[in-house]
Formats: C-alpha cells, sequence, structure tokens
C-alpha cells in the first residue's frame, strides 16, 4: 500500500515524496483512514513506528477540508481563512490589532522536545498547504513570542499542557475552533502528573471534537481518562512493549562497580562501530557530571535534561543533528522525541526508574531502517530492574563480557519467571562474536579509572 491509497490530498502526497516516504507503516495504514473519517482513537504503537504521521497528517486534511468549508460561507469580500491578514479589532497605536482566532487542531505532548518534533513534522508534511499556520506553545520559551505566534488566524497549536493552561487562564487562547484534539504519549503525560491540566484543557473543548489518544499503555489512569475523554473510540494496537525490536541488538554487561562500568562505558564509546551514542542517566546531575568526564577524555559530548534553558536544549539537539556531537548524556525525560537516524548506540548507564522507560530508550537507534545496539550497564543493585523489565518485554536481554573487563562476581542469579525463555532475535548491528575480528576483543587494561565528580 501506498500513501495514495490513505485518500490523502495531493498536497500531502507530494510533501511526503519529497520528504523520502512513500510506503506507510503499520500505525499508518490503520490510524489515517480512521482518523480521516472522524473516529475517536485510542492507538497503542510503539516509539519508533510513525505515529506523529498517524495524526499530523489526518490534522492537515482536516485543516484544508475547515478552509474550504470557511470559504464557502464567507462573502468574496471577507477575509480568507488562511490568510495572513485576519480578522482585525480595534486599532491600536500602530494600526488594527489582530483578533486571536485559536486553532482548528491541538496538539498535547508531554516534552518541549516532542513538542517541536511533533511541529518539524506538520511543517514538513504541510508544506504545500498554502498559509499553513503552526504555533509551538510550551516551557522555557519567552511568553512575548508565544503571544505573537497566537495572534490571528492558526490552524494547528502543539503544546505542553502546563504552558497551555497558562495562556487559557489569562484568557489568551480561544479553543472553540477546535475540531481535533490529540495527546500524544498521553501515559507519559500522566506519568509528569499533568492529568488535572489535561483535564482543564478538555473541559474548554468543543464537546462534538474528535479526540485521538497516542499512549504505550491504556491500563490504569490512561484508560480512566480514554473512558472520560473519548467517545465510542476505535482501538488500534499496531505494537506493544512486547514486540522483539528485529532491527535492534540488546546486550547486559554486569558491573562490579562505579569504576568497572566507567571503564566498561569507556570501551564501548571507543570502537568503530559508534556513529552516534545516546547515554541515558537516571539524574540530571549525573548527565552533568558524566557528560564532563567524558569531554575531558576527548569526547564530542553534552548533556540533555529538563533543568537546561530551553534555548540551550535547542542548541544541543540541533548539533546532535548535525554531527557535531558523536555522544549524547541525557536523561529520560530530555530525550523524549529524539528522532536521530544516526545513533547507533544506546547505552543505559543509569537504568531507567520504570520498565516502559527501557522501551522508549532503545527505541532512539535502530530507526529508519537501520540497526542499532542497545547497551545496558547494570551493578548488582540494579537485578531487580533488569528482572522487572525482562518481565515486562517477556524477553531476556543476553548477557555479554568484554575481554579484559570481566567482572570479577559472578552474574547474578536470575529467578525463572513465566513468560521467559524467548529464544532472543538475530543479531544484526556489530553480532560479531567476542574474540572475532572487528568484534569487542581488544585486550583492556581496567587501571584506575578517574573519580567521578
Amino acid at each position: 500500500m501506498s500513501f495514495d491509497n490513505l485518500g490523502l490530498a495531493e498536497p500531502l502526497v507530494r510533501a511526503l515524496s519529497v520528504a523520502g516516504y512513500s510506503v506507510p507503516t503499520s500505525v499508518q495504514t490503520d490510524a489515517i483512514p480512521a482518523a480521516m473519517a472522524g473516529a475517536d482513537l485510542m492507538v497503542s504503537s510503539r516509539t519508533g513506528s510513525g505515529k506523529t504521521a498517524s495524526f499530523i497528517l489526518p490534522a492537515l486534511m482536516r485543516v484544508m477540508a475547515s478552509r474550504a468549508a470557511e470559504q464557502q460561507q464567507h462573502a468574496p469580500t471577507q477575509p480568507r481563512s488562511d490568510s495572513f491578514d485576519g480578522p482585525r479589532g480595534p486599532r491600536g497605536p500602530r494600526g488594527p490589532r489582530m483578533v486571536p482566532q485559536g486553532p482548528s487542531v491541538l496538539v498535547l505532548a508531554p516534552t518541549r522536545e516532542l513538542a517541536m518534533q511533533v511541529a518539524k513534522a506538520a511543517g514538513d508534511y504541510g508544506r504545500y498547504v498554502p498559509g499553513l499556520r503552526v504555533a509551538t506553545i510550551v516551557g522555557g520559551v519567552p511568553y512575548g513570542a508565544q503571544l505573537r505566534a497566537l495572534s490571528g488566524p492558526l490552524d494547528i497549536l502543539i503544546a505542553t499542557p502546563g504552558r497551555l493552561l497558562d495562556h487559557l487562564g489569562a484568557g489568551r487562547l480561544p479553543l472553540g475552533r477546535v475540531g481535533m484534539f490529540v495527546l500524544d504519549e498521553a501515559d507519559r503525560m500522566l506519568d509528569m502528573g499533568f492529568i488535572e491540566d489535561i483535564t482543564a484543557i478538555a473541559d474548554a473543548l468543543p464537546p462534538a471534537r474528535q479526540t485521538l489518544m497516542f499512549s504505550a499503555t491504556f491500563s490504569g489512569p490512561t484508560g480512566h481518562l480514554a473512558k472520560d475523554l473519548l467517545r465510542d473510540p476505535r482501538r488500534i494496537e499496531v505494537s506493544s512493549q512486547t514486540e522483539s525490536h528485529a532491527d535492534i541488538e540488546q546486550r547486559l554487561h554486569w558491573a562490579d562497580d562505579l569504576r568497572h562500568k566507567n571503564a566498561l562505558l569507556d570501551h564501548i564509546l571507543t570502537t568503530r562501530d559508534v556513529d552516534q551514542a545516546l547515554v541515558f542517566t537516571s539524574t540530571q546531575r549525573d548527565a552533568e557530571v558524566l557528560a564532563e568526564r567524558l569531554s575531558e577524555m576527548g569526547h564530542q559530548v553534552d548533556a540533555l535534561h529538563g533543568g537546561m534553558p530551553q534555548g540551550r536544549r535547542n542548541r544541543v539537539l540541533e548539533q546532535l543533528r548535525n554531527r557535531r556531537l558523536r555522544v549524547l548524556v541525557a536523561t529520560d525525560v530530555a530525550a523524549r522525541g529524539i528522532d536521530v537516524p544516526t545513533i547507533s548506540h544506546v547505552i543505559n548507564y543509569g537504568l531507567p526508574m520504570k520498565e516502559e522507560d527501557y522501551v522508549h530508550r532503545i527505541g532512539r537507534t535502530g530507526r529508519a531502517g537501520r540497526t542499532g545496539l542497545a547497551v545496558t550497564l547494570a551493578e548488582r543493585r540494579d537485578f531487580g530492574m533488569v528482572q522487572r523489565i525482562q518481565r515486562f518485554t517477556t524477553q531476556r536481554i543476553p548477557a555479554a563480557t568484554i575481554t579484559g573487563l570481566e567482572p570479577r562476581t559472578p552474574e547474578p542469579a536470575a529467578r525463572p519467571k513465566p513468560g521467559f525463555g524467548a529464544k532472543p532475535g538475530p543479531k544484526r548491528f556489530g553480532a560479531k562474536p567476542f574474540g572475532a575480528p572487528g568484534g569487542f576483543s581488544k585486550p583492556f587494561n581496567r587501571g584506575p579509572a578517574k573519580p567521578s565528580r
């Protein structure tokens, strides 16, 4: 099937072709026609499956249809809805002021990075839609710039819940035109404590809107929220956490202590197989400390976490996309939404707080038809989380060793659990055995490691 068969308008199909896309993914094949038909959707899809396009393309179709309907209703002398002029209010000191109209499509995302990624997708896929107005409202950006983006006609608004609620409470954002409401990574927003914000935003929207929810799971609070917000939704579950990441090889290295873990990390980052690496830490401070240590060793590296100003975070991401960074050290929240196909390695230096975050982490590699390697560096105290991850994914993470860096203590004893025993998928990325040419066989003298500061 091609995008032509999904009923998309010619400008969108042309934009997809320019972007290099000709065949829809499974979630796009299922979700796009259903969304275009006006159904409420509950969609579960793993990261990297193309879910952003599965709601942005129907959103653009809605924008084009709404413009056509408005043009038929308005007299020829009235301003077009896709014009930059828009309706004008009372005259100000510099002429008539623009009257905010509010968006016809509202997308909520849990983080600034993910919101920016969605906005970029809207711009890429809507490049041939005349006068398309897309605005992004996120924290860490001056209010003045956001107020200018909200003035006048607006088609699609992508926002994080907290900042959107600020503008809504101040009366700066009318939402009476919203016909499509999208919650991207709804489970993540609930984990971050946005449940009350989401409910307040939903209450401000027209009751007759269409609502699309995308979430890794619809159990627990996410399912209750879906029941409250959606009307007779269609359930689409293309993949789940138990799906084997066929393009991602997973490995587990047991470390005796912090010095040993640092030695393992240093060795992996110096191999030729690494194109770009994303190293996850558990805390913001760990990200800063580790990035500083790796920088002192000569790596092109920087940190990314939620405590950084938005301007710096944007610069770091741009450096990563332009390949001026070889290593990015990041926390879970900051790394959500990163879509860089050249990330060849994901390294869990600090284990995630939740099992599902492991799936989101390793999904940052093996994208766009490439292969990737996900390495977990675990100490004995991490044994419980490793077991929970394996139960959650119903897959074992194969344990491996590096010649010269074998752990002194034996591997923790694993207890058999129901669902275990699934054979790991075929090794693809860096699948040479240890000791083979090109494998992790280079002798390495651990020696005294530089203390972490």
